[in-house]
């Protein structure tokens, strides 16, 4: 039985397993946005930079693809929670969490890393852009990443 490479593309990219982030920016009218991510990663360690896809029907994608800054936030194993929160169509969604500006980034509480990105660049492409953002600031602390696998969010390392 022959499968369409669409279905083919589809199960095998499950099978990468990838780290939970939640990319947040501030909105024009000076509020926060934020969309949950599974395709970041470092881009260089010369600046050190990250590259996020971003799909051109995310309701942050806009914001994001204009912003002069914006943060990745690394989600911890027992995150899962906001991940669904920020991957959902929910409105409102920092009124749900502990969250602050960070200068103008907008910065979740309980994350295990948030790193303060300046957009160097956006490629758009197909459906998604990508932005790639040269490392500010930020903080990194202790715990386990929550993994997204096999469709699921709920994996960990340990």
């Amino acid at each position: 039985m022959s499968v369409s490479t669409r279905d083919l593309f589809r199960e095998a990219m499950a099978s990468l397993a990838s780290g939970v982030t939640v990319i947040t920016a501030r909105r024009a009218d000076g509020e926060p946005c934020g969309l949950a991510a599974t395709s970041t990663a470092s881009f260089s360690a010369d600046p050190p930079s990250v590259m996020v896809s971003i799909a051109h029907a995310s309701r942050c994608h806009d914001t994001l693809a204009a912003c002069e800054r914006f943060g990745v936030h690394i989600l911890g194993a027992d995150e899962e929670t906001a991940a669904r929160l920020f991957a959902s169509r929910e409105d409102h969604k920092f009124a749900q969490l502990d969250w602050s500006w960070d200068g103008d980034v907008p910065e979740l509480g309980g994350a295990i890393a948030f790193l303060r990105c300046r957009r160097s660049d956006t490629f758009a492409r197909y459906d998604h852009s990508i932005l790639i953002g040269d490392l500010e600031g930020g903080r990194h602390g202790p715990g386990e990443p929550l993994l997204y696998a096999l469709r699921r969010m709920n994996w960990t390392l340990s």
